[in-house]
């Protein structure tokens, strides 16, 4: 299956179990979670990575994405598990 196969090009969103998914929430969320992890981001966008994997948090379960995947970093796995 290709990403394409998933969500076409000319589509920007996807609803998913009651949910409007926009395309690019999962890269998002492993942009959050890298900053997130690194000591040396700041508190203040430590503090607003966390409310964005927050925010997502709904529609990745949604995709099923920690049915498939593991986080390993220990303190974002607490995070992310409901």
């Amino acid at each position: 299956m290709r990403a394409e196969d998933i969500l076409p090009d000319a589509l920007d969103h996807a609803d998913v179990a009651g949910l409007r998914i926009r395309k690019g929430t999962v890269a998002a969320f492993l942009a959050n979670a890298k900053a997130w992890c690194d000591a040396s981001t700041d508190a203040g966008a430590r503090s607003e990575a966390e409310a964005r994997i927050r925010e997502a948090l709904p529609s990745l379960r949604a995709l099923g994405l920690f049915d498939v995947l593991q986080v390993r970093d220990p303190a974002l796995r607490a995070l992310v598990e409901p």
